[in-house]
This record gives structure tokens, C-alpha cells and sequence, in this order.
């Protein structure tokens, strides 16, 4: 397997190795029996200022996510965002957009013709239908995680950011954890065979940047917040609006909410 391949992923071996090379750009913190990142790296602004070292301590994060239904509208620029960021081989996906058409009877018709990653044509519409919206997907990042829970090998861990993350370098491609996770945001690699999913973009907010997906979105319609972030924005839409979880009956606690999200949506 190819560095390359990988080169965007976050294995419990790279913490060690970094860690042993006793670089100053990164530290390592001992916390209840596991690792945590410490890492100082300058910043640029997008006019290409530099503002500065950028200390990131995970501990002090837990990342929440957010979609706005009522803003998505099916262009695919967060897929191919995604893809280019992270490598993802054509026709798999770390994230996908669904197009949803609900008829007066409450009959649901739901397609994402390539992920949503070139966007949607244009088709006839039934006189039948009486809404159509797009639903942005992708890993909901469970504080209770199936995947994690049955993977043989602990290859899929949960960071101190509370990102559920695949170790490649354990990783045996079993694909417990693909068919465990309900979201059905998980694959087999074609090239590693390894499991690969969403990492919420890890080594860009270790930078103190955003994911790829969000920064990509022309309409805002995705929104990354932090709940240990003092006045966040994005805590505060979840905690006084009327959000959804995707499938709450199954308990997993995801961080992943929708607001103006049908209840046709799962």
C-alpha cells in the first residue's frame, strides 16, 4: 500500500510514530489509557496571510454537524469536494446527496444517481407529487457506534474529538463494521480493501480549518459546529430549533442533525 493512498487518514500507529520522532511540531498527551494530538502549524488566511502557529488539542473538541434541508439544492459540489480532498475512488462515497420526491398519498420515491456527485437532471415530475427536496449524507460520527462496537480487530476507534476513525494499518477487511453501521456510510476500498468512510476531514481541523464539504457549500446548506466552543453557532441552532436525528430509535447517538428535514427523510 502507497503512503499516498492513505495520506489523509488517522491511524493509532501515526500517533506513536510522530510522537517517537520527538518533532516540536507535535506533542503527545496521555489521557484515560489513549493518545491524543497536540500539534502546532501555521495558518494562512485564504488571501494567503499568515496568522500564526496553530496549537490543536483534541480533547478540548467535540464536533457536531449540521444540515440545512431547505439549503441543499443537489448540486454535488460537497461530493466531489470530498472526493478530491480525500482521495475517494470514483463511484464509492465518504458523503452523497438524495433526491426525495413525496406523492399526496405519502408515497416516497428517493434516488442519488452517482452519489449526487454530478449533480441531478432535470425529469418529469408526476402531477402526483406535491414536494421534492435533496438530503446531504454522510458518517453521523456515533457517540454510540456500531461499527466500532463489532469490528474484530479494533481497527475503527473513536478519537478524542468523538470522530469515529478507521486504522488502515489494523484494518483486515472484513467488512463487519460496513454492514454494521445503519447509515450506510461505509465501504471496502477497492485499492487498500480496507474499510474507508468520512473522517470529517481530521487533518484539516487539526489545522484549524473546516471540512471539505462545508467550505464547498455555496449555499451553507452544511455547517460544522463544536460543541466545546463557547457561543457556537451551531450548538446554538441545535439546542432552540426544531432538529432531527436520522433513525433515534436505534440509539446510537449521532452528531450529525438536520433542520427542515422531512419526516419522510431516513
Amino acid at each position: 500500500m502507497s503512503r499516498d493512498t492513505r495520506r489523509n487518514d488517522f491511524t493509532r500507529r501515526d500517533f506513536l510514530a510522530t510522537a517517537a520522532k520527538g518533532a516540536g511540531a507535535l506533542g503527545l498527551v496521555v489521557f484515560g489509557g489513549g493518545f491524543a494530538f497536540v500539534s502546532a502549524n501555521t495558518v494562512k488566511s485564504r488571501t494567503g496571510e499568515t496568522i500564526g502557529p496553530f496549537e490543536y488539542d483534541p480533547t478540548k473538541h467535540e464536533y457536531l454537524y449540521l444540515i440545512d434541508v431547505s439549503k441543499c439544492i443537489g448540486c454535488g459540489s460537497c461530493v466531489r469536494a470530498c472526493e478530491r480532498e480525500n482521495d475517494v475512488p470514483r463511484h464509492y462515497f465518504r458523503t452523497l446527496v438524495e433526491r426525495y420526491h413525496v406523492s399526496r398519498h405519502g408515497r416516497v420515491y428517493a434516488d442519488s444517481p452517482n452519489g449526487g456527485r454530478d449533480g441531478f437532471d432535470a425529469k418529469d415530475i408526476d402531477a402526483d407529487i406535491t414536494k421534492s427536496f435533496f438530503v446531504p449524507k454522510l458518517c453521523n460520527h456515533c457517540t454510540n457506534t456500531p461499527c466500532a462496537q463489532l469490528c474484530p480487530v479494533g481497527a475503527s476507534f473513536v478519537s478524542p474529538e468523538g470522530l469515529v476513525l478507521v486504522d488502515e494499518e489494523r484494518c483486515i477487511g472484513c467488512s463487519y463494521c460496513v454492514q454494521a453501521c445503519p447509515y450506510g456510510s461505509r465501504f471496502i476500498h477497492p485499492v487498500t480493501h480496507t474499510a474507508s468512510k468520512c473522517t470529517l476531514c481530521c487533518h484539516r481541523l487539526s489545522k484549524g480549518l473546516t471540512t471539505a464539504c462545508v467550505q464547498n457549500c455555496p449555499t451553507g446548506a452544511r455547517r460544522l459546529g463544536d460543541s466545546k466552543a463557547v457561543g457556537d453557532e451551531v450548538v446554538e441552532i441545535i439546542a432552540t430549533s426544531n432538529v432531527r436525528l436520522l433513525k433515534p430509535e436505534l440509539h446510537t447517538e449521532p452528531k450529525c442533525y438536520y433542520v427542515n428535514c422531512s419526516q419522510e427523510v431516513r
